[in-house]
């Protein structure tokens, strides 16, 4: 039995708890939270230990591992400190606010040898991975183009999602980071993006709907869209072209047309948000265990998410161009102030 404790009991903090509660062969033993209610709240409900704050939730012997699912502008300190006690690591998106801290946390878990890695739940999604499987297999031919969107109607005004020193952007930190997962995931990596926004339709200080072009490094491109103040009413989020076929990836199913020109063929039984966090849960207790991972985002993967990120604010704030993702590594700020219109 892998006992996990989650740091930070918000509205994330309870999907991992009912996750590790469906799961077998892991279960919840801590929570620790700087406001005691939330804390309380989340771990009476799972038979788990409170605790004020992350060091003293390290140092109580109770866990094997521990989920963060703080605000982003403060996992680096609360990774750094259990690292120092020996846990390994599964931390909420965005990793972190820039490449420079996301390298910090990484090379300490390197030399110690901590098992770390970024929380990807649609890498654990049954549909994207039959997906992926289908597009390895060359059932739609060679894979040209992705097209990924998120979009809903969120108010933002008095979440610290729209606090850029806190989240280290909007929107393209927070779902574009799900994103760009999504396209590694399927083409391996990502060479340079091409982002714009456009003018915010909620009054908050960071940016609300984006646009971002991806290079991948096996040619294909990728379009990515999302947005917290428009709604799409798509069946599907995900769209894979190949030169001989398509598959889109849906919220209740999926299905594939193979050629081009043929019929459609349904798989699949869509998006379940539970589902693929046990998955993922699961897939972490593994690595903890010592035995192979399937879809573990490895710490090439993490680093890779932030830069990409990080690319596109840095192409939003120069007005589109196209920017390359190995150029962007050693940028130690957050969301840049010319970015929201």
């Amino acid at each position: 039995m892998v006992r996990f404790g989650i740091v930070g009991a918000g509205a994330i903090a309870k999907a991992y708890a009912e996750a590790l509660e469906q799961a077998e062969g892991v279960c919840l033993t801590a929570v620790a939270d700087t406001v005691s209610d939330a804390a309380s709240s989340l771990a009476d409900c799972h038979g788990a230990a409170t605790f004020a704050s992350h060091r003293e939730l390290a140092l109580s012997g109770l866990c094997d591992a521990v989920i963060v699912s703080t605000p982003p502008a403060t996992h680096e300190a609360v990774v750094l400190d259990l690292i120092e006690a020996g846990l390994p690591v599964l931390c909420e998106k965005p990793f972190a606010i820039n490449g420079v801290s996301a390298r910090r946390m990484a090379s300490a878990a390197g030399e110690k040898g901590i098992l770390i890695s970024m929380a990807s739940k649609f890498r654990y999604v049954d549909d994207v991975q039959i997906a992926r499987e289908k597009v390895a297999a060359g059932e739609i031919g060679d894979l040209k183009l992705i097209e990924n969107v998120f979009t809903g109607v969120v108010d933002m005004t008095d979440r610290w999602n729209a606090q850029p020193e806190i989240s280290g952007g909007g929107v393209l930190v927070d779902n574009g980071t799900h994103c760009v997962d999504i396209v590694r995931f399927f083409t391996g990596g990502i060479v340079a993006a091409s982002a714009m926004v456009g003018p915010s339709l909620q009054d908050i200080s960071v940016e609300d709907h984006v646009f971002m072009s991806l290079r991948t490094a096996n040619g294909a491109l990728a379009q990515i869209e999302t947005s917290w103040s428009i709604h799409k009413d798509s069946s599907d989020y995900l769209a894979l072209y190949g030169d001989e076929g398509v598959i889109e990836v849906g919220w209740k199913s999926s299905r594939i047309r193979r050629p081009l020109t043929g019929q459609w063929e349904t798989f699949g039984t869509g998006y379940g948000k539970v589902q693929a966090f046990s998955n993922q849960v699961l897939d972490f207790a593994a690595g903890v265990r010592g035995e192979p991972t399937k879809s573990l985002a490895t710490g090439r993967d993490i680093l890779a998410s932030v830069d990409v990120i990080s690319a596109g604010y840095t192409s939003i704030a120069e007005g589109g161009r196209w920017v390359d993702v190995d150029g962007v590594a050693t940028i130690d700020r957050v969301m840049p102030k010319s970015v929201v219109s």
